[in-house]
């Protein structure tokens, strides 16, 4: 690292330099953002493609008394790295490291949370609106990308923004790029750019020709509202500017003089007014500018090669066998489609869309029309899967309710990354899903014990002819083989896998081996004999087993990967509690009601308790319990 970037603790420091060295500040910046990403993973691509953009941004403005907000945060690693966190940037997503996304308890520089997409001009509207009850004069900056102008919300703080006029600065950036390429009408509607040169020669070729013909300035003056016009056919200024917003651009994210002296001009202004800029996504790194996708959210990689470093190999991932199931039960069921919001990658669709592109949709970021889309297909007599991220549903829980489940509609939710999910952290974690879905009239709710029971669950909520979500986890299964043949799961029965009487422990999903495991150690070492369940359903329950486990051990452990609030342990609370059996004692492990922080998925859950050792320890105790 040269002293130009170490010289840089603060906006302030940036503001100092001189002109001619900010191109070496972007280099530097890329340099640190890359060789931090290498060895810890990261979103290397979203922040590379707006380093010239957060330099101009804090050139030019006075963070934190003006506000940057930034949609999702997953770009602002310059951010980061310029606002006094570049010598702890080595910890990056780590356990006790500094978060991949804006966090207002880092520092005084990140105005507001972010880690979901589409929210930062709603937050940024009520920053505008508290500044002016307050009397202050600052300004308010949010950073979308056009990815995130798909989910709706975004369209929700647009017109609102548009209609108060606040003092507002939208900035647009557009790579045509979210996760993967982004899809629908507004994306193409973006890309439909004219160049400042086509306009600018229109322009002069206009009034050169009404000059001669010499009809003053009146016809002048309906030319320019003419080139305004032709402007608007193809540029998408004419959309902002009906949400009430000045538009400018589109102008190169790239052009650090440009973005500096444009900024300084929309600094004067005091409505609302939206910049749109044209960045690429990954620039500076080949690689990821030739799969921006890829290096969206990368594990490590090789700097060299681009390779990305592969984690521990042979059991498929729960996706990839998700999304070979999918396509097996597909092609036995023409009523089977596909959905995914922005995510055929990550959500282990991509083979789908290819064999099936007909029954294939991508929504784009905008989880509440996905569902409800759903429902559209399944009141007409299709069995759509909806694959979505666990914390990506919670955007939807309304349209779960409302559209799929008061209609008992046979809707499938794919819930991906149940439980931790590593280190993008307490945004992400699929901590809740169990408890918001658990108590919907008409909801089927199960999660495998491993990969081979995910493909037969998929299989049972298919044909369930019901509103039905099967959750599993981010990464590898246990390797176990994966039978041919898909075969439903009569619903609600569980597994009894290990039988005892000291004491029942009820487990789910991820939970199940190591608490076969932590059976194992008791017994070894303690002498314990303990009855191991795999649940399998959260509802319906199996009363039968439940109930005559509590009968016969008098003790019942829990264990699940989701909040205590409400989860898995909860229902069985309440099976009890409906048979009036009140005398067996209840052990319920999962998730405190805290954030769950970042950190690898082994580091949380033997931090939770929620290993082998660590249910091992709890069982103890509470048997030794009088």
């Amino acid at each position: 690292m040269s002293d130009i970037l170490q010289s840089i603790n603060s906006p302030e420091d940036l503001k100092r330099l001189p002109s001619s060295r900010l191109s070496d500040v972007a280099s530097e910046l890329r340099r640190m953002i890359i060789e931090t990403c290498a060895a810890n993973g990261g979103h290397l691509a979203p922040s590379l493609g707006v380093v010239e953009l957060t330099i101009a941004l804090h050139r030019v403005f006075s963070s934190p008394q003006d506000k940057i907000i930034w949609d999702v945060g997953h770009q602002a690693y310059a951010h980061k790295i310029m606002t006094g966190r570049r010598d702890r940037f080595g910890t990056l997503r780590t356990l006790n490291g500094i978060s991949g996304f804006p966090k207002r308890h880092e520092s005084v520089h990140d105005a507001f949370d972010v880690g979901h997409s589409s929210t930062s001009i709603s937050a940024a509207t009520g920053f505008a609106a508290a500044r002016d009850l307050d009397g202050r004069k600052s300004k308010v900056v949010a950073v979308i990308g056009d990815g995130s102008m798909t989910g709706g919300i975004a369209y929700e703080g647009i017109n609102h923004a548009g209609h108060l006029d606040k003092d507002l600065i939208v900035i647009l950036n557009d790579n045509e790029m979210s996760i993967a390429e982004n899809v629908g009408a507004l994306s193409t509607f973006l890309s439909r750019t004219a160049s400042s040169e086509f306009v600018h020669r229109v322009k002069k070729d206009v009034e050169s020709f009404l000059t001669r013909l010499d009809m003053g300035k009146g016809m002048l003056k309906i030319a320019h509202k003419m080139e305004e016009s032709l402007k608007g056919l193809f540029t998408p200024g004419m959309l902002f500017e009906a949400f009430g917003f000045d538009y400018i651009g589109p102008i190169d994210g790239h052009d650090l003089p440009l973005l500096i002296e444009t900024l300084e001009s929309v600094k004067t202004f005091n409505d609302a007014v939206l910049i749109h800029v044209l960045t690429k996504k990954g620039k500076g790194y080949p690689p990821a500018e030739q799969n921006p996708s890829l290096f969206h959210g990368v594990g490590p990689f090789e700097i060299a090669t681009g390779k990305v470093l592969k984690g521990k190999g042979g059991a498929a991932s729960y996706t990839a066998v998700f999304g070979s199931s999918i396509c097996k039960l597909a092609a036995e069921d023409e009523r089977i489609v596909a959905i995914t919001a922005a995510m055929p990658d990550g959500t282990g669709l991509t083979g789908f869309s290819k064999e099936f592109p007909e029954r294939f949709f991508d929504v784009g970021i905008a989880e509440q029309h996905g569902v409800t889309f759903a429902a559209g297909l399944a009141a007409e007599g299709r069995r759509p899967v909806f694959a979505v991220y666990s914390s990506f549903l919670q955007r939807a829980y309304d349209q779960v309710f409302h559209d799929v489940c008061l209609q008992n509609l046979p809707v499938t939710f794919a819930i991906d990354r149940g439980g931790v999910v590593g280190n993008d952290g307490p945004t992400h974690h699929g901590a809740f899903d169990l408890s918001y879905l658990r108590h919907l009239p008409n909801m089927t709710l199960m999660a495998p014990k491993d990969e081979n029971e995910l493909q037969h669950m998929l299989a049972t909520a298919i044909s369930c002819g019901k509103p039905a979500a099967v959750r599993y986890p981010r990464g590898n299964g246990y390797g176990v083989p994966l039978e041919q043949e898909l075969k439903p799961i009569p619903l609600g029965r569980a597994e009894m896998l290990r039988e005892g009487s000291d004491a029942a422990i009820l487990a789910l999903g991820t939970m199940v081996y190591p608490a076969v495991e932590a059976a194992q150690q008791l017994q070894e070492q303690h002498g314990v004999r303990l009855s191991v369940v795999n649940a399998r359903f959260v509802k319906p329950l199996d009363e039968m087993m439940i109930l005559e486990l509590a009968q016969k051990c008098g003790k019942l452990i829990t264990i699940e990967e989701n909040s205590l609030q409400g989860g898995f342990g909860t229902a069985v609370l309440e099976l009890l509690q409906d048979k009036g059996i009140s005398s067996v004692k209840v052990l319920r492990l999962g998730y405190p009601d805290l954030p769950i922080p970042q950190g690898e998925q082994h580091e949380l859950r033997s931090m939770l308790g929620l290993d082998a050792p660590g249910i091992s320890l709890s069982v103890k105790e509470f048997l030794d319990r009088p």
